[in-house]
């Protein structure tokens, strides 16, 4: 058996997350794919996927097997590309995960955008708040915003993101307003489920001195928009990406809070597997969304007279 093949149809099953997927891509049947998977595991005498009825995901010895297959492939792949008279053309499946309000917001008209200018591009958009594996689900690139974990990932920023403390109008006349962060204890708080601790803000003032702020919790979920809502509706005060309140905090719909005081500086990113030689393809997006994002971005342009940062 060709060891391209087996690397290929391996890292096929991986994107494609089980064989009977892959199966469809390469035009082959899932009998042959499984073949080559076992012919693979017993060559290298290592199990390189767990397979249960559901699902398939990759074992460690896997993990470090398929960053190795990607780095090949694609190397071999440049190789050819590099005899073509294609070499500078753009194509090709990229797959992208991002979260959704950002998506909603900003993402989606860049992406319509992109393939314009690309056409020989596809593109496979998963949208949601966790945070995938990329490896293990086949992506070639994620958006994410804020502080970074440490990984073996590569990350590239693609624009600043500004976080205000903010509230209704029609809340403020019930609770009055917050005048420093002591004063945060007497109001209810909205919060991000997914930050690392929920129950109280880290608010810096302009010396850099840190300020301890622990509203009583009403409302935690996982996605911007619904806190949104919550906000305009009163419910109480929230920690707010720029780029979710921009238009209302413009409009007046809502009030920036504290402005003395502020949030971490945060970033947008583009995350993507270590790979000495990037697809093109995905080169080229992340380049393209950092022109068009840009510092300030386009949500920041609005907002001249906030305080803060």
């Amino acid at each position: 058996m060709d060891r391209f093949d087996e690397m290929q149809t391996f890292v096929r099953v991986v994107e494609c997350n089980g064989i009977s997927a892959a199966a469809e891509r390469l035009g082959m049947a899932k009998s042959a794919i499984s073949r080559r998977l076992q012919g693979l595991e017993n060559r290298l005498a290592v199990q390189l996927l767990q397979r249960t009825t559901r699902r398939i995901s990759l074992t460690e010895d896997g993990r470090h097997f398929y960053a190795r297959c990607l780095r090949i492939l694609d190397e071999l792949e440049e190789a050819e590309r590099s005899l073509s008279s294609e070499q500078q053309q753009v194509h090709g499946l990229l797959r992208v995960a991002a979260p959704l309000s950002f998506t909603l917001r900003h993402l989606a008209p860049l992406i319509n955008e992109f393939l314009h200018r690309y056409p020989e591009v596809r593109l496979e958009l998963d949208v949601e708040d966790r945070q995938i594996n990329l490896l293990e689900e086949g992506v070639d690139l994620a958006i994410r915003i804020g502080k970074l974990d440490d990984s073996s990932l590569v990350a590239r920023r693609l624009a600043p993101v500004r976080t205000v403390l903010c509230a209704s109008p029609d809340y403020l006349a019930q609770r009055g307003e917050p005048q420093q962060p002591a004063d945060l204890q007497h109001h209810l708080g909205l919060s991000y489920a997914n930050m690392s601790d929920q129950r109280q803000w880290t608010l810096f003032d302009s010396k850099g001195a840190i300020h301890m702020a622990r509203p009583r919790m009403r409302l935690r979920a996982n996605n911007g928009d619904l806190l949104l809502e919550s906000l305009l509706a009163g419910l109480g005060i929230a920690v707010m990406p720029t780029f979710i309140c921009h238009r209302e905090l413009t409009d007046g719909r809502l009030r920036q809070l504290l402005p003395d005081y502020h949030s971490e500086p945060s970033a947008a990113y583009a995350i993507y597997p270590s790979r000495r030689h990037l697809p093109l393809r995905v080169r080229v997006f992340i380049d393209f969304l950092i022109e068009r994002l840009g510092d300030p971005p386009p949500w920041e342009t609005a907002l001249p007279g906030l305080g803060g940062r």
